[in-house]
């Protein structure tokens, strides 16, 4: 039994490290390095280079003039501002609705190859030193190109990350409420990471890098921007992260439809672990390796993996001790047991369609872990297409 408890609190802190441990580790060290180091970021206000905001489309017809006129009103010299949208593959209008401003660049061709085919052809065709990429559905900040730009007076910065945001509203569902707490929880990540050294992959809804470093991207890659940023962190330079610049987005039609996105982002989550396996060298990368494996390594792999170990190692402590006495474990398997039944009845609650947002954290959490198990039979059986199908939006 006391293999089993070692092997229970092993496991028990690899979750919470993964989820929470981590933050918390980061905070402190950050904080002592600004206690140290007191460093301000002084910014060229006269730092006004010339940038493509990048736009890699399909079948975007219903969001194609809120985004152009968003774009149009962005603060930063119009005639430095270069406006590009690739629509490979679309066919409902796009293209033609596109090509009424003039200020745009419309590169289209028939095929479809995915968001990275129409990156890495649309990127041969980019002239200026930076480029912003975006996504049709999300609108930006006024100033979240200046903001962007500001950091690559620093030669060091090879990229930046924006904030994604999602629109709160009243009646959010499970998928409402979880994706926004989880993206107010992963931005608050993401600028400590950045204070450390550098953000750990960026949000594909808005992020830029320096044009010279982009290399073509494998045709069958699922996270594009996520493996863009991290190979140019292996080139030695650090991704910024940028909070105001955020690119905000309505959240998931419902649970289905996150779940949906949630299984290709851990297909391709896993993917990226062997591709990039060579971060996982500490002794080669250093603070990057050690940001990499906390915050992404773990939650794509053996969080998830540990999460029914953990159940079924605490029933059998809870067995021995007595499942219906007051015992240390027998409780910490009741509040497990609470926590499995609260996910279940926001799955209930979400068919029922009863917003109670309490209960969908838990569910949440639950949906976020099962698309890993789900992601690693189609990255296995390579049944995740690059073709994809961008999630319904409520």
């Amino acid at each position: 039994m006391t293999a089993t408890i070692l092997v229970f609190w092993i496991l028990v802190f690899i979750v919470f490290y993964a989820y929470a441990g981590y933050g918390i580790l980061l905070y402190l060290i950050v904080r002592l390095k600004r206690i140290i180091l007191r460093k301000r970021h002084l910014w060229d206000i006269g730092f006004e280079p010339e940038v493509t905001l990048f736009v890699a489309a399909y079948n975007e017809k219903d969001y194609v003039r809120a985004k152009v006129e968003n774009s149009l009103a962005l603060d930063y010299p119009a005639e430095k501002l270069h406006l590009v949208w690739v629509t490979d593959g679309s066919d409902d209008g796009t293209p033609e609705m596109l090509k009424t401003w003039s200020r745009l660049k419309v590169y289209h061709q028939p095929e479809r190859a995915g968001k990275i085919g129409a990156m890495n052809r649309g990127m041969k065709l980019i002239s200026t030193p930076y480029v912003i990429f975006t996504d049709a559905n999300t609108m930006l900040n006024r100033e979240a190109v200046r903001n962007i730009i500001r950091h690559y007076a620093d030669p060091k910065v090879g990229g930046v990350a924006g904030e994604k945001r999602i629109a709160a509203r009243e009646k959010d569902a499970a998928a409402g409420a979880g994706e926004g707490i989880y993206w107010k929880y992963e931005s608050a990540l993401k600028k400590l990471d950045s204070e450390l050294y550098s953000v750990v992959g960026a949000a594909g809804e808005l992020f830029s890098i320096r044009t010279e470093l982009f290399h073509d991207v494998e045709k069958d890659t699922l996270l594009d921007d996520f493996i863009l940023t991290m190979r140019i962190t292996q080139q030695g330079y650090i991704v910024r992260y940028e909070p105001e610049a955020n690119a905000t987005e309505t959240s998931s039609a419902n649970v289905e439809e996150e779940l949906k996105r949630k299984i290709r982002i851990s297909a391709g989550g896993l993917q990226s672990v062997v591709r990039l396996k060579a971060i996982l060298n500490i002794f080669r990368y250093g603070t990057l390796s050690f940001q990499y494996i906390s915050h992404r390594v773990l939650r794509w792999t053996l969080a998830p993996l540990a999460l029914p170990f953990i159940f079924l190692l605490n029933l059998s402590i809870a067995l021995d001790s007595g499942l219906f006495t007051l015992q240390f474990y027998t409780m910490l398997f009741w509040c497990q047991v609470l926590f499995y039944l609260a996910a279940l009845t926001g799955w209930y609650l979400e068919n029922k369609k009863v917003k109670i947002k309490l209960l969908f954290v838990p569910y949440y959490f639950f949906i976020m872990n099962l698309s890993v198990y789900l992601g690693f039979r189609r990255f296995i059986k390579g049944r995740q297409t690059v073709n994809w199908e961008r999630a319904k939006r409520s």
